[in-house]
C-alpha cells in the first residue's frame, strides 16, 4: 500500500518527486524519503513522519539532479522510522530503491546475504533486494535485473536508481501492487497510481504482471516475464489535478461526502438511455447472455463488500439470480466450484485492491465470466475482467470510502436492470421507471446533506462514547455495516453493525445506559420488527439514534434522536440513509480530533496481502 513516484526529465527532480508524494500519500503516511541521481551520485534523503517531515528535514536544500525515486510508506515488515524508511540501498552506494509490496522469501535472502557479508541497516524486507541487486552483473542490464529479480518470492513494484545505467529509471511489476509510467516530450514520470500522475499527463502504461521497465526522458522500453520484448499500451488519465485537491474544504473527506450527488448523477447518466428503458452500453455484449448466466458471484472488500451485499438484493429482486457475495480475501483461498454459467463481478474502487484482484485471476482460470466495477480506467481489475462497468466518482483521496461507495451502489442497480431485462424478469417500460428512480435520488441526498448541522449536534452527544451499536434489517443490513465500519476507520470507536433481528442471539448483552444505538428504521416492510427493537434497545438503558422517513412522528417519539431522510423507494433508500452515518462518523472524528483524511494504521488502497 506504499507510494511510489518517479521522474526523469528536464525539470529538476526533487520538486517533482515531492509534489508526487503529497498526492500519494493516502497510501501510506508512516515515513517518507528520496533519491535523487546526479552525474552517477546518489543522494538520499528520508524521515520517519508523514511527507511533511520530509520536506522538513530538506528545509529547501537543493538537491540537484533530474531523475529520481521517491517512497510514502505503509509499514509492514520493522516500524516507522528512519532507518526503515525508503528508498534503501545496497553496501556500495550505488543501487536506491523504492518497494511497495511484501517479499516472502527475505529471510532467508537476508540471512544468506549477511553470510556473503553485505551490511543491512534496516529491518525491512525491502532492503534485501538492494543487496541482491548488488551482486547482478552489469553487461545486460535489462537481464541482470531480471535473472536478480526472478530470486524473490512474494509482490513488489519496484522503482531502481542503479549508478551503473546512469540516465535509466528502473520500474518493474510482479504480482498484484500497481506501476504506471507516463512518458512526455522529454520527460517521463513512474507512479504507484494515476493520482500521482495528475498534472503531469493525460495517459499512462500501467506494467503489467512480471514486467519490466527501463525508463528515461521521453522514452520507454519494456519486457515481458519471458524476457521478450513488449508493447506499450498507453490509456487515458480521465482526471484532472484540480479534482485532487481539497477547493474550499478542510479535508478531502468532507469534500467528498459532499460530491456524492454529483458522483451518481455522473455515473448514471452516460449508462441510461430513458427513450429505450436501456441501461448499461451495448458494447457489453457480456450482459446479453441472458439465461446463460445462472449465478452471480460478487467479490470485494470492506466498503466494496457492503455495497455488494446491497447488490444481491438489487439481482435477486429484478434479474430473479442465484447471488453470492464473497469477502475476496477469503475466496482465494478457497477451491470453488465455477463454470461459465457463473458472472463473477469483482468491485473495487482502485481497481488495484490486492485480494479482489487475485480472487478474479482465481476465478477466470476456473472459467468463471467476469465484470468489474470500477472507479478506475487502466487499473489491473479492469484490464484483467472480461468487461468493466466504470463508476464516475473522480479521484477519492479521502481514506474512508464515501462517495465510491454510492457509485457501486448506482452501479450495481443498473447490472441489476440490465440483467433483469435480458431475462425477461424486466420489460423496458419498467427499466425506464426504474432508472427515473435512481435518477431522483442525487437531488434528494443534496436534501439530506443539508441536514449536517443537526447531525454534528448528535455527533457531539456521543463523541466521547467508546462502542457503538448499528442496526438495520433488509437492504438496511448492509448500511449498518457500513456506519459502523466508518466510525471505526476514522474516528476509531468500537463499532459493530448487526442484522437488527440478531440483536438478541449476543449483542443485546452489551447493551447500558453508556452503549448507543444508531438504528436504521425508514418504512419498509421491516418497519413494525425494527421497532421493536427500537423498543428493546430503550429497555435496557440504550440510547436510540434513528434514521428513517422525515416526518414519522412515531419514530421520532420512541427514539432519543431522530434523523429524517426523504422517501423513496424501498429499494434505493440505501443511498439516502448511509449518507447521515457517514457524516454522524465525520463529526465525531473532529470531535474526537482524528485525522479524518489519514486515519491511523490504514492506506487507500490495499495492493499488499
Amino acid at each position: 500500500m506504499c507510494g511510489i513516484i518517479g521522474y526523469a526529465g528536464k525539470q529538476e527532480a526533487l520538486p517533482v518527486l515531492l509534489e508526487g508524494l503529497s498526492r500519494l500519500e493516502y497510501r501510506g503516511y508512516d515515513s517518507a524519503g528520496v533519491a535523487v541521481a546526479d552525474d552517477g551520485r546518489l543522494a538520499v534523503c528520508k524521515a520517519a513522519g508523514r511527507v511533511a517531515a520530509l520536506a522538513a528535514r530538506l528545509n529547501g536544500e537543493a538537491v540537484p539532479g533530474r531523475m529520481g525515486i521517491g517512497h510514502t510508506r505503509w509499514a509492514t515488515h520493522g516500524p516507522p522510522s528512519d532507518a526503515n524508511a525508503h528508498p534503501h540501498m545496497d553496501c556500495a552506494g550505488e543501487i536506491a530503491l523504492v518497494h511497495n509490496g511484501i517479499i516472502a522469501n527475505h529471510a532467508s535472502l537476508r540471512a544468506r546475504l549477511q553470510a556473503d557479508g553485505h551490511r543491512f541497516r534496516s529491518e525491512t524486507d525491502t532492503e534485501v533486494i538492494a543487496h541482491l541487486l548488488e551482486t547482478a552483473s552489469c553487461s545486460d542490464p535489462a537481464a541482470a535485473l531480471a535473472r536478480a529479480l526472478e530470486e524473490l518470492e512474494g509482490d513488489f513494484a519496484l522503482a531502481i536508481l542503479w549508478r551503473r545505467t546512469p540516465g535509466s529509471l528502473w520500474v518493474a511489476r510482479r504480482g498484484t501492487p500497481p506501476a504506471a509510467v507516463a512518458v512526455g516530450e522529454g520527460e517521463a514520470f513512474v507512479a504507484s497510481d494515476v493520482a500521482g500522475l495528475l498534472g503531469r499527463a493525460q495517459q499512462a502504461v500501467h506494467l503489467e504482471d512480471g514486467e519490466l521497465a527501463e525508463v528515461r526522458p521521453g522514452a520507454l522500453r519494456l519486457w515481458g516475464r519471458d524476457g521478450r520484448p513488449a508493447v506499450a499500451r498507453p490509456v487515458p488519465i480521465p482526471w484532472s489535478s484540480a479534482a485532487a485537491e481539497r477547493g474550499p474544504y478542510a479535508d478531502f473527506m468532507r469534500k467528498e461526502i459532499q460530491e456524492q450527488p454529483q458522483a451518481i448523477r455522473d455515473t448514471v447518466l452516460p449508462q441510461v438511455d430513458l427513450e429505450r428503458g436501456f441501461v448499461l452500453p451495448e458494447s457489453i455484449p457480456l450482459l446479453d447472455l441472458g439465461r446463460q448466466v445462472q449465478r452471480v458471484l460478487l467479490l470485494a472488500c470492506g466498503t466494496s463488500w457492503h455495497a455488494a451485499v446491497i447488490g444481491r438484493q438489487y439481482l435477486e429482486r429484478l434479474a430473479r439470480l442465484m447471488v453470492e457475495v464473497e469477502i475476496a480475501s477469503e475466496f482465494r483461498h478457497r477451491d470453488p466450484v465455477l463454470d461459465g454459467g457463473t458472472l463473477v463481478v469483482p468491485i473495487s474502487q482502485s481497481g488495484e485492491t490486492a485480494d479482489t484482484l487475485s480472487a478474479l485471476r482465481n476465478a477466470r482460470a476456473r472459467g468463471a465470466r467476469t465484470m468489474a466495477i470500477c472507479n478506475v480506467r487502466g487499473s489491473s481489475i479492469a484490464r484483467e475482467a472480461e468487461a468493466t462497468v466504470y463508476t464516475e466518482a473522480g479521484p477519492e483521496i479521502g481514506v474512508a470510502a464515501t462517495k465510491t461507495f454510492v457509485t457501486q451502489v448506482a452501479a450495481l442497480f443498473l447490472l441489476a436492470l440490465r440483467l433483469g431485462l435480458a431475462r425477461g424478469h424486466l420489460h423496458a417500460v419498467d427499466v425506464r421507471g426504474l432508472a427515473k428512480e435512481l435518477l431522483d435520488i442525487p437531488s434528494l441526498l443534496e436534501e439530506v446533506l443539508s441536514q449536517e448541522p443537526a447531525i454534528r449536534e448528535v455527533a457531539t452527544r456521543y463523541a466521547e462514547r467508546t462502542n457503538a451499536l448499528f442496526l438495520g434489517r433488509g437492504l438496511q443490513h448492509p448500511v449498518a455495516l457500513e456506519g459502523a465500519l466508518k466510525l471505526k476507520e476514522i474516528a476509531y470507536v468500537h463499532a459493530e453493525g448487526y442484522a437488527a433481528g440478531e440483536m438478541k442471539h449476543g449483542p443485546i448483552a452489551l447493551i447500558d445506559e453508556q452503549m448507543p444505538v444508531v438504528v436504521l428504521s425508514p418504512r419498509d416492510a421491516t418497519f413494525e420488527r425494527i421497532m421493536g427493537n427500537i423498543e428493546e434497545v430503550k429497555a435496557r438503558g440504550g440510547s436510540v439514534i434513528a434514521v428513517g422517513h422525515r416526518g414519522d412522528e412515531e419514530l421520532a417519539g420512541r427514539a432519543q434522536h431522530c434523523i429524517g431522510v426523504p422517501a423513496a423507494a424501498d429499494l434505493l433508500m440505501p443511498f439516502l440513509t448511509v449518507v447521515p452515518l457517514q457524516l454522524l462518523a465525520y463529526h465525531s472524528a473532529l470531535l474526537r480530533g482524528c485525522d479524518v483524511d489519514k486515519p491511523r494504521n490504514l492506506a487507500k488502497s490495499v495492493t499488499v496481502e
